[in-house]
């Protein structure tokens, strides 16, 4: 439970954003960035660096592009680090400036399997400009092996600082995590190895444990959990399970109790059961999304069953 080379993400702000399109105020921001650095957290994930030619922003929140002047007015350099993600694909290079004009300190460059290439010149890019950067290779559960094991090797000749197992749709269980933590240590001598997973089967935080036991040294976490769908490992279960003496819980369930509780209530994310079958299935959780929406605005007219046999009439199940 005590390792100190364990380092602790909150992604809240990030994955939570998927959730309510990054429509958090400054003034929320900048309470959960203070609270992290209150309790000890090791990075704090602020959002997405997303192209504003592919994405518009009179449509979403400001944490959806992380501007450096908006991360200025919310966070600041301190012994918590700031953290942004950018898709291959979806991010203009020409907005990363170098790290010594940035509060930023690290990237976390998210790719699928079939874009590494890209993803490894993304990734030299922005080493080059100075920062720490992480590769997270998303829906792994979804990849056929010979393909995931050539991305690895392709990854372990570069200079990428951690690489992280996602389990992006909360699909693996604890055989899974045991499997992958070996494949990716032996395919990436030298490398950090972080995990990232989602609840929708209630696991997230007993896979994170998994992955701990297995020498993963970076985790993250959200804040209650709050996530894309089944949401994330929990933040405050994290830092009472590690027992390093540098946490503090206490701030993390103050926030939880100003802020998520009653977001939570509104968004439905965490444990819900379209997101448990889509989870149980290996699906995308697109879908489930759409139906737990639906549920709440009372425009949805089909019942738990018949979405789970739409599902399973579309795998060719019986």
């Amino acid at each position: 439970m005590y390792r100190p080379q364990i380092k602790v993400l909150d992604c809240t702000i990030r994955d939570g954003g998927l959730m309510n399109n990054w429509e958090f105020s400054k003034e929320m921001v900048r309470d959960v960035f203070q609270g992290l650095v209150e309790a000890g957290v090791d990075y704090v994930e602020l959002g997405y660096r997303a192209d504003k030619k592919m994405f518009s922003p009179k449509e979403s929140g400001p944490w959806r592009f992380c501007d450096e002047e908006d991360l200025r007015e919310v966070a600041y350099k301190c012994d918590t680090k700031i953290s942004v993600m950018c898709d291959v694909g979806r991010t203009d290079y020409g907005t990363i400036v170098p790290a010594d004009q940035s509060i930023v300190s690290m990237y976390r460059v998210a790719t699928y399997v079939k874009e590494i290439d890209k993803a490894i010149h993304m990734i030299r890019h922005i080493k080059d400009l100075g920062y720490e950067v992480t590769c997270n290779i998303m829906a792994v559960s979804t990849n056929l092996e010979p393909d995931l094991d050539e991305a690895l090797d392709q990854l372990a000749e570069t200079n990428v600082d951690v690489v992280y197992l996602v389990d992006s749709f909360g699909y693996f269980y604890s055989e899974q995590i045991h499997y992958l933590a070996d494949k990716y240590r032996a395919k990436l001598p030298g490398k950090e190895l972080g995990i990232h997973c989602h609840n929708n089967q209630q696991l997230a935080f007993a896979n994170t444990i998994e992955g701990i036991i297995k020498n993963i040294n970076y985790v993250d976490g959200s804040i209650y959990g709050m996530g894309r769908a089944g949401g994330n490992c929990t933040t405050e279960l994290l830092l009472s399970f590690l027992k390093n003496p540098k946490f503090r819980l206490g701030p993390v369930l103050a926030l939880a109790e100003k802020y998520f509780m009653k977001m939570q209530t509104e968004l439905k994310w965490g444990y819900e059961l379209p997101y448990m079958i889509t989870g149980s299935l290996n699906k995308h959780p697109r879908a489930a999304l759409a139906f737990v929406k639906s549920s709440i605005g009372g425009n949805n007219t089909r019942s738990i069953v018949e979405f789970y046999d739409e599902l399973i009439a579309a795998e060719g199940v019986d």
